[in-house]
């Protein structure tokens, strides 16, 4: 389920920021991963509006501490500075759009937020107490632990390496299949299966010929995608099993030592083994 909610401000023509002005915050100085033009705009307070709609529609609340409320921090501190105006948006949200996607997973929903296609935050939302707190980088976690039938159910509430792939494919299905993805997604599968060496036909076997294939497409829309490779990939697998740290360690590592800057992709394979990691360790904690 995503839901896109574009947004332009009432009262007054639309206005766009150009750039950062000096002392701005912009959206690189509060989302870490934002990179290109995105990251040298100003946070204006019709794009905090729009990701608190957003949220609002998705999740039935605005998230503390999630990426609206980051974002209205800093539109508040920029329209103090006359930097932006109170009914500003940038086309970043007011022509590009914000997104709030979410993927069920046992117990509750891997949600990802989205700002011009770039991912700004994901993490749990639990369905037995519902989200009430979040983070505004990638991995961060938002779920609030309660009683409830859940509690008795362990084995049947851990998000597996699967259903984590799956929530990749949600998040960056979009993406074009790099070196450092299919280096994270064969780790992903060897934690999965207990294997050492690649299934016939797996999924690092295609997420490898797809890395390979479009580090020569001369276009685009001619590479595979994260979707392509990670849809259904809990039925993929011969094997899978919970999520524990040590894969989601095991993953990142291999995801950042295949990419040029060291970094994990947002909303990758590293960023949802690690939510999922989180998830399973804290439930574990509140079965005992």
């Amino acid at each position: 389920m995503s839901q896109e909610q574009p947004r332009r401000p009432s009262g007054q023509p639309q206005q766009q920021a150009a750039g950062v002005e000096q002392g701005a915050v912009g959206y690189g100085d509060v989302f870490p991963a934002v990179s290109g033009g995105l990251a040298e705009k100003p946070v204006a307070p019709q794009d905090a509006a729009t990701m608190q709609s957003a949220e609002s529609l998705v999740l039935g609340q605005t998230l503390r501490g999630g990426p609206a409320a980051a974002m209205q921090s800093a539109a508040t501190a920029n329209e103090r500075m006359g930097v932006v105006g109170h009914d500003q948006a940038t086309d970043a949200t007011a022509v590009q759009g914000v997104t709030v996607s979410e993927t069920r997973v046992p117990g509750g929903r891997l949600v990802t937020e989205f700002v011009a296609g770039q991912a700004v935050g994901q993490y749990l939302a639990r369905d037995d107490a519902g989200a009430t707190a979040g983070g505004a980088g990638v991995g961060a976690r938002g779920e609030a632990r309660g009683g409830g039938a859940a509690a008795g159910l362990v084995d049947n509430t851990k998000v597996t390496i699967g259903e984590a792939l799956e929530a990749t494919a949600l998040a960056a299905g979009d993406e074009p299949v790099e070196r450092s993805d299919a280096a994270a997604i064969q780790a992903a599968e060897a934690r999965a299966t207990g294997l050492d060496a690649n299934v016939p036909g797996g999924l690092a076997a295609q997420a490898q010929s797809a890395a390979a294939a479009n580090a020569w497409a001369a276009r685009d829309q001619d590479k595979t995608t994260l979707g392509d490779v990670l849809a259904n990939a809990t039925a993929k697998l011969v094997g899978d099993r919970p999520v524990e740290s040590a894969d989601a360690l095991r993953v990142a590592g291999a995801e950042n030592r295949n990419k040029g800057d060291g970094t994990a992709r947002p909303g990758g394979v590293a960023a949802s083994l690690a939510a999922a990691a989180r998830l399973n360790r804290d439930e574990a904690v509140w079965e005992e």
